[in-house]
């Protein structure tokens, strides 16, 4: 049987019934262009799961009541408009970037990066690699005991890891692999929106100090990483080139970066997030994935 495991990124969510509700409401809808019956067999057969970790790392919740307008409207929008390609890169993107890249390699100017989604997501994986009270562990366990059941019963897995939630994925995998000799366990990775390009998030990853063979996960078969246009938190859109020994060493059979005109029109009472979840798993080269993933057994 087929699973979709999601892992969330940073910031409280709201609870987790009504939170993957939302989500599957967004990846069905994506789906469904590509696929009907893909996304009627993901819906009927219960495949999504939802690894809620962020209660215990905020302690509380996110109203769900904020969310529902804003993804009603993206989907009934359901295209691209002109000003959304606009302002996913507006004139002060360059800037934030060049701010955000500087900010990598010299973590003490981070207070001078002028976005504040930015410095917060710089701070959020600062409190989860500083793993204070254990907080990282029990974090990442919550996803292995996920992965340990499907793995059991001989599921075939897609792990989705969005933003902080693609580096939790990897480093539980690593744990998995490497501390239990977990080898045949994620069929795919799919990361979308992801900060495992930074200098800063690649120095602190479970593993990143061991030497060869112990030093990436080597139970996952393919990866694939998605990145929006002008997704600053995605600072690098290219992973292949940073995890390349994964491929070499054969750890993975290959790592398939894809960000050229990807655009996520998600918006809020803030404007534009390129960022967000619910527009990323709307976007159709993230469902073109998930149903040639689905399809192909």
């Amino acid at each position: 049987m087929n699973k979709i495991i999601y892992v969330p990124g940073k910031n409280p969510k709201p609870p987790s019934t009504w939170h993957g509700e939302q989500l599957l409401r967004c990846l069905l809808h994506g789906i469904r262009k590509q696929d009907v019956d893909i996304a009627m067999a993901i819906e009927t057969s219960g495949a999504f799961s939802l690894v809620a970790w962020n209660y215990l790392f905020y302690n509380h919740h996110r109203d769900i009541e904020r969310d529902i307008p804003w993804i009603d409207r993206l989907l009934e929008q359901d295209t691209l408009l002109p000003r959304d390609t606009n302002e996913a890169k507006p004139p002060r993107y360059r800037f934030a970037k060049l701010m955000y890249q500087i900010g990598d390699a010299m973590h003490w100017l981070i207070p001078l990066i002028p976005d504040q989604r930015i410095k917060s997501e710089i701070r959020e994986t600062e409190h989860y690699f500083a793993n204070r009270d254990n907080i990282a562990c029990r974090i990442r366990e919550i996803l292995k005991l996920s992965l340990r059941k499907h793995v059991e019963a001989g599921e075939r897995m897609l792990l989705v890891g969005h933003s902080m939630g693609s580096i939790i994925a990897y480093d539980a995998l690593w744990e998995l692999h490497h501390d239990e000799g977990m080898e045949d366990c994620i069929d795919c990775l799919l990361t979308i929106g992801s900060p495992l390009g930074m200098r800063y998030v690649q120095k602190r990853l479970v593993g990143s100090k061991q030497p060869h063979p112990r030093r990436y996960p080597g139970n996952i078969r393919s990866w694939v990483n998605i990145s929006a246009h002008g997704d600053l938190v995605a600072l690098d859109p290219s992973l292949g080139n940073d995890f390349s020994e994964m491929v070499t060493k054969k750890y993975i059979d290959r790592i398939d970066d894809r960000s050229d005109q990807i655009f996520n029109y998600y918006r809020d009472d803030r404007g534009l997030n390129v960022h967000k979840s619910y527009g990323y798993l709307v976007n159709p080269v993230v469902a073109r994935v998930i149903a040639d993933w689905w399809k192909a057994v």
